[in-house]
């Protein structure tokens, strides 16, 4: 595969000055330059410097100070260059990685192959992990260090996401992390990669402070410093930013958006991002527990097996107006899985019409003619107003003859009750930089020896799907993969295997004279933030 050379945003080196207008004597002071600080409020803990230890969203995003990994992503979600210049399928078992030479551990040694293939192998010697980086290595089966810059990986089958897999995989120093604690990687002690900062101190729960590596390969950030506060509710984090405790938080909540616009010293950064919302639907059991009829017997059929009745559904929903009223704007309406922009999102799929007659049609056709019961089960802590998306959507049903109810629960109990595909109809959120990834988890039959379907809650199966995917994922030409993926992407939206409802919206709110575009993957990288001149 081709890559383009771009690294990370340009960012210019600067530092602040302050001057000092003395009035009373009429005179002015310019003070030496100081030091330039950023502050930012996180809205989820990081729980470990340890890379490779544990596989979570903030985790991963704090982890890009201070290591680097061989790909990387734009803002947008594309592929970049990172410590591996270029890549390429050498054939459909065998991929080659150009290393960037004269990069430097924090310690100042020199990173080569070694510390590559150990990085590699290191998450699969990590135990007692919660979430485990293994998956991203698992087909990876042999490894071979053919210079000092070279690197070889074979797979068993063709394997195209395997560039992909790597922007998960952060390359440690070998010599600073072999046998290391995870003690000694919070302490710093172990904690030596190639990123853009060096840490300074690490507070679990509580604070990350790093500092410039002026040593980085890549464009200096433009901060000496940056401090990280972890602020989880979302009153204490809004309030820091305001009383100028920080200079940016993630997160916003959607209530203080209109407060937020009509302040003149703060201002908003918003950036669809890869989260897509939609809905699971039974389709494997004859009876489904929370299908009735209108007098909440259990039905004998499970109508959500038939096309016509999710078809039904889809069209019931209004999604312009759930994302205009009961998301405030923080929203897009979908037709995909998968974000637009996404590598193989389908541009061919239309949104849903709303379209309350046609789906009173369908729901006739398909031997409903006076609806049923379906109680609607989501999270209320986890999305964007999920509780009332949910609401929303069974009044959206109501109007068709669905007779629908409402149950949520926080995410520490919904989570382990729909992947135990306990609910007829259950709302999800997803995020991937790839179609082929997401149907293999979402809809892909499921298949514990394969890991597909793993997030498959209604065991939706269409061998035609299953085969798209397969082809996708087994294709290391990226442009005839994109193909087989959104053909894979038309089967499954056009089987309505799931029923999409729309992309969030992420904002980040930062003090005037900053700027920060934002990213697909709701990310804050400070070195991606920017003062304005």
């Amino acid at each position: 595969m081709a890559s383009t050379p771009k690294f990370r945003p340009s960012v210019p080196l600067a530092f602040r000055t302050a001057a000092l207008a003395v009035a009373l004597s009429g005179c002015a002071a310019t003070l030496p330059a100081v030091a330039a600080e950023l502050k930012i409020g996180l809205s989820s803990e990081v729980t470990t410097l340890d890379p490779h230890f544990f596989n979570s969203g903030p985790n991963i995003a704090f982890h890009h100070h201070l290591y680097d990994t061989l790909v990387d992503v734009d803002p947008e979600g594309r592929l970049i260059p990172a410590l591996a210049e270029s890549w390429r399928a050498i054939d459909d078992t065998t991929w080659e990685f150009k290393l960037r030479r004269g990069v430097k551990f924090h310690d100042g040694s020199e990173m080569t192959a070694d510390d590559v293939l150990y990085s590699l192998d290191r998450p699969a010697q990590i135990t007692a992990s919660p979430g485990p980086f293994t998956s991203y290595t698992k087909p990876i089966v042999a490894r071979q260090a053919v210079d000092r810059y070279t690197v070889r990986l074979k797979t068993t089958s063709a394997y195209g996401p395997l560039p992909l897999d790597l922007i998960s995989i952060f390359i440690v120093s070998k010599k600073a992390a072999a046998k290391a604690t995870q003690e000694q990687f919070n302490s710093g002690a172990a904690a030596i990669g190639t990123g853009p900062f060096k840490l300074v101190n690490f507070r679990k729960g509580e604070s990350i402070e790093i500092a410039r590596n002026d040593a980085f390969w890549g464009p200096k950030p433009e901060w000496d410093k940056v401090q990280f506060k972890v602020l989880a509710s979302d009153a204490p984090r809004l309030a820091a930013l305001l009383a100028g405790d920080v200079d940016l938080i993630e997160a916003v909540p959607p209530a203080d958006l209109a407060k937020l616009k009509g302040n003149p010293k703060v201002g908003l950064a918003q950036h669809t991002t890869w989260r897509t919302l939609f809905w699971q639907l039974d389709q494997f059991r004859d009876v489904s527990p929370f299908v009735t009829d209108k007098a909440g017997k259990p039905l004998a059929k499970n109508p959500l097996k038939d096309v016509r009745v999710r078809q039904a559904i889809s069209k019931a929903i209004n999604r312009q107006a759930l994302v205009e009223r009961t998301l405030e704007g923080l929203a897009q309406p979908a037709s995909n899985l998968n974000s637009p922009g996404i590598f193989g999102y389908n541009a061919e799929l239309k949104v849903e019409a709303y379209d309350p007659q046609g789906a009173k049609k369908l729901l006739a056709d398909a031997g409903y003619p006076d609806g049923f019961g379906l109680t609607l089960h989501g999270p209320n802590n986890r999305y964007i107003n999920d509780e009332q998306v949910v609401q929303t959507v069974a009044q959206f049903l109501n109007r068709v003859g669905i007779q629908a109810k409402v149950e949520t629960q926080p995410l520490s109990v919904y989570f382990g009750k729909a992947r135990a595909s306990d609910y007829s109809m259950a709302m999800l959120g997803w995020g991937s930089l790839a179609s082929d990834f997401t149907l293999r988890s979402i809809v892909g039959t499921p298949n514990p020896d394969t890991g597909w379907g793993t997030w498959n809650w209604g065991k939706y199966s269409n061998p035609a799907v299953d085969k798209l995917v397969q082809q996708a994922l087994g294709s290391v030409d990226a442009t005839k993969r994109e193909d087989f993926a959104r053909q894979a992407v038309k089967a499954a939206m056009s089987d309505y295997a799931v029923i999409p409802s729309h992309h969030q919206i992420a904002t980040w709110a930062l003090r005037k004279g900053l700027n920060y575009k934002g990213r697909i993957d709701e990310f804050t990288y400070a070195y991606e933030v920017h003062s304005v001149r």
